[in-house]
């Protein structure tokens, strides 16, 4: 199975990516996982994109599209791999269909996380991180005991500025500005599979691997 996952943040990503990728034994690879893997290792791509990030710029689409490159091209992809934060725009997704087209390997999926936007920004604003170790809590679905203060050290609790509601809802506009051709190239492609990403992370499971099933099959 190759799968491409989008959604906007939020939407629960990370953790589908998690879980669809042990259902079918295959790698979860996200870019952001890459490039801190090529960064440690020190490689020739890991150097570019460390200059433009410590420079507090985007990596250029030709960085990421090499970096990604590189990860297919490794032999734990055979089986197939499940690609989260990749690609984000129309251009990436056809360097993506240039890669896998060189891999002999084409896409089998794209599945699309759809929820609500004040959905986003309940489940984001409601975010709390520790000053001191970094751990994040929710003011909703994991509350530390007391408020304010960490569990897990004793450190104080704060809201970072991405979590505020009024810059989330910008980084929805963002996702939307840049992701909505992302979504029709790959629907015009027949690749789109789109599931409702609202209720327990079971439920959602459930919806997705029951999508990639019916895709698999048609």
């Amino acid at each position: 199975m190759r799968v491409v996952l989008v959604g906007a943040p939020g939407a629960g990503k990370g953790t589908q990516a998690k879980y669809i990728a042990e259902h079918y034994e295959i790698p979860s690879i996200s870019t952001g996982d890459i490039f801190r893997a090529n960064i440690a290792e020190q490689s020739d791509l890991g150097k570019k994109a460390k200059a433009y990030m410590d420079a507090g710029d985007l990596v250029p689409d030709e960085v990421t599209i090499g970096i990604v490159r590189d990860r297919l091209a490794q032999g734990d992809t055979e089986p197939g791999f499940l690609l989260d934060g990749f690609p984000r725009t129309v251009r990436q997704a056809e360097a993506l269909d240039d890669i896998l087209s060189a891999l002999d390997t084409p896409l089998d999926v794209v599945l699309e996380l759809q929820v609500d936007d004040d959905e986003v920004v309940r489940r984001l604003s409601g975010r709390r991180t520790c000053r001191t170790c970094g751990h994040v809590w929710h003011v909703e679905f994991d509350p530390p005991s007391r408020d304010g203060v960490c569990d897990e050290c004793g450190g104080e609790l704060f809201q970072r500025d991405d979590d505020l509601p009024d810059t989330i809802r910008r980084r929805l506009e963002v996702y939307t500005e840049q992701t909505a051709p992302l979504v029709g190239f790959y629907d015009d492609a027949g690749l789109l599979r789109s599931i409702a990403a609202e209720g327990s992370v079971d439920d959602i499971t459930t919806r997705a691997i029951d999508a990639l099933e019916l895709a698999a099959k048609s």
